[in-house]
């Protein structure tokens, strides 16, 4: 993993089941698929500073555009004072 995602927080009780970095429009990303408390779901993360000047709408319209997202998935933004911007989809419960 480079730098610019080696300091993304993992919860504790969250168990990343798969992830990588790439690229989305021209953005740097990191996606991963995750398991926590009975639910899986996948998450793009930017860091904010390459998102600081797009509104929440703008970044949620660069995640739609993605095949990653299932039809009619619920998407959740937030942008984590600990330096990068967490998108979060494809929610399943088990």
């Amino acid at each position: 993993m480079t730098d610019k995602f080696n300091k993304v927080p993992i919860e504790d009780d969250t168990a990343i089941l798969y992830q990588t970095e790439s690229k989305l429009g021209k953005y740097d990303i990191l996606y991963q698929k995750w398991f926590w408390d009975g639910i899986t779901a996948e998450s793009i993360i930017f860091t904010n500073e390459d998102v600081d000047d797009l509104e929440e709408e703008e970044i949620i319209k660069e995640v739609k555009a993605s095949p990653l997202l299932k039809k009619d998935s619920k998407i959740t933004l937030k942008r984590s004072d600990t330096g990068y911007t967490f998108v979060n989809f494809n929610f399943e419960t088990e």
